[in-house]
């Protein structure tokens, strides 16, 4: 046997990734489910973006904004969801060192992507009912550009500063994550060099990426529903009102989520709870959205309909 020593000198190489669940009976039955959650999620953001791209109606801030969330929802879902699918049909499901950094550092890029994305659409709500003569101007093509591109060079700096502290950690203790893809705590539990550093990032990182978005999003609200109130005819409420029923259902879904999987004792996510509950933040939000938005928008549905009958034609 080698001693301690040599342990504390040796490197993980690749990891084993101990998956959803370990109960053989269920791992058929989850199979199929997640493939179908993974193929109604493709479908559906890459349908929103196809869309959005045929129909010059939908030409706008808004719905650039909301093809951008949909870019997210199914990058997301395919950084986490096959690897997954992966654990439910073979013993053990590896995965290399590099390959699980890689997972970490877009899962980071896109999380965070997600929720600046969602403050970007609350701000644009908010100008299109508070300010709508100046919209055009405020929200010109240079701005919302702008404004995308800020939220993916931000997200990108996020995720390489946290996996670059990730990867200065050593692995030299049990090589099995406890979860179903390469998670910050379930590593942090791994590593058996100092992880202070990391624990602090993860912490400061986090209360901005929540604070700074959350904050953009209900002062918008605040804003919009002040404005609307002021709206005398009870159908220029109602129109106002809709234009952003969709959006405030993405951000209940995501937030709540979100807060669900990490607003816990450590106890709670470093077990299969925390397993359990990080599914819906990981792979049922980046379904629901479009259904959100093609359900509750008229825009959208009205889009879908013309395009679907100029087909019936050709």
């Amino acid at each position: 046997m080698e001693d301690n020593t040599a342990r504390n000198h040796s490197t993980v190489t690749e990891f084993f990734l101990a998956g959803l669940s370990q109960t053989p009976e269920l791992q058929l039955p989850l199979f199929f489910l997640f493939t179908g959650i993974y193929l109604i999620t493709v479908a559906g953001n890459l349908g929103i973006i196809t869309l959005i791209g045929l129909s010059s109606h939908l030409h706008t801030p808004m719905y650039y904004f909301l093809s951008s969330l949909s870019f997210i929802d199914f990058c997301q879902s395919t950084v986490v969801t096959p690897k997954m699918l992966v654990n439910f049909v073979t013993e053990k499901n590896l995965i290399s060192y590099p390959g699980c950094m890689t997972q970490l550092y877009f899962f980071i890029t896109f999380g965070i992507a997600e929720c600046y994305t969602l403050a970007a659409m609350a701000y644009d709500r908010y100008v299109a009912i508070c300010n709508p003569l100046l919209y055009n101007i405020t929200m010109s093509s240079q701005i919302y550009t702008s404004l995308i591109s800020g939220v993916y060079i931000f997200a990108v700096i996020c995720a390489s500063v946290n996996t670059g502290f990730m990867i200065r950690i050593k692995f030299c203790k049990l090589d099995v994550i406890n979860h179903y893809f390469c998670d910050f705590l379930p590593l942090l539990k791994l590593g058996c060099s100092n992880i202070y550093i990391n624990e602090m990032l993860i912490l400061s990182f986090g209360t901005v990426n929540i604070f700074v978005p959350m904050m953009t999003i209900i002062i918008s609200y605040i804003l919009i529903i002040a404005s609307i109130l002021h709206i005398h005819s009870s159908e220029g409420r109602s129109k106002a009102f809709s234009t952003c029923s969709s959006h405030i259902s993405a951000v209940a879904v995501f937030y709540g989520s979100a807060a669900f999987t990490y607003l816990q004792p450590s106890s709670v996510i470093l077990k299969d709870q925390g397993k359990v509950s990080s599914v819906f933040y990981t792979t049922v939000v980046p379904m629901l959205n479009p259904l959100i938005y093609s359900l509750r928008n008229k825009d959208v549905t009205v889009a879908l309909k013309k395009i679907l009958e100029t087909k019936k034609f050709m």
